[in-house]
């Protein structure tokens, strides 16, 4: 059983892991690769609104991937878009990326090969990895404006599409503990956590919903 505190926790995380750009024409829309085809189709419905030209879609397989899409995350999320009507010249795979970085990174390396000019990235992720996926790229890609976007919906609704709310706790825990350490190993920018989104935060790792926490000096995961 989730308490009603975990729950309230649990909303201050998703809520901040949001990060509330409105979505305008960029230059290209990067999907990231992930167990969730919705961000696929996410990037069709931009792409259909014309807010890119262009759509490269990134991601090798993972552990959680490899048997729903063996053929590589990038290259289901391009036959998903060629099946809801994107014109295959319309789409750029990307298919060695293993984590957001090199997502970022090998995206950013297939556009300069392709002799595309790029000054605004519309970066499409799972909705609870829009501020990670933000400040990777920041990082990594400092001189282009990033808006971040993902398929709208609620935490409840996210919830009730995983069919598992401890997993879904624990992955947002574990995306907000990225957010606190990374920025000290140099894969993203520092962002400013709020002190009630950190004692959420806090609190849920004492719960034991710590699945998705790398290891730290401090074995609860609590920074």
């Amino acid at each position: 059983m989730i308490s009603a505190q975990a729950w309230a926790d649990t909303r201050r995380l998703w809520d901040y892991h949001q990060m509330g750009h409105s979505v305008r024409p960029c230059s290209v829309a990067i999907g990231l690769g992930s167990h969730d085809l919705g961000v696929a189709d996410t990037a069709v419905a931009l792409y259909m609104r014309g807010m890119a030209p262009l759509l490269v879609f990134t991601g090798a397989t993972s552990p959680t991937t490899r048997e729903r899409m063996p053929r590589g995350e990038a290259v289901h999320y391009r036959e998903r878009a060629l099946e809801l009507g994107v014109p295959s010249s319309a789409v750029l795979v990307e298919p060695r990326a293993r984590n957001t970085g090199e997502n970022i990174r090998f995206s950013r390396s297939l556009l300069d090969e392709a002799g595309i000019d790029v000054s605004s990235v519309l970066l499409i992720s799972k909705p609870y990895e829009e501020r990670r996926a933000y400040a990777t790229a920041r990082k990594s890609w400092p001189e282009v404006e990033i808006v971040s976007a993902s398929t709208p919906m609620t935490l409840d609704e996210y919830v009730d599409s995983i069919q598992d709310a401890r997993l879904v706790i624990d992955m947002l825990v574990g995306a907000l503990q990225r957010l606190l350490i990374y920025p000290e190993q140099g894969f993203m920018i520092r962002q400013p956590v709020p002190h009630d989104v950190m004692e959420a935060y806090e609190r849920l790792c004492r719960e034991g919903f710590t699945s998705r926490l790398l290891t730290t000096d401090k074995p609860s995961g609590v920074l």
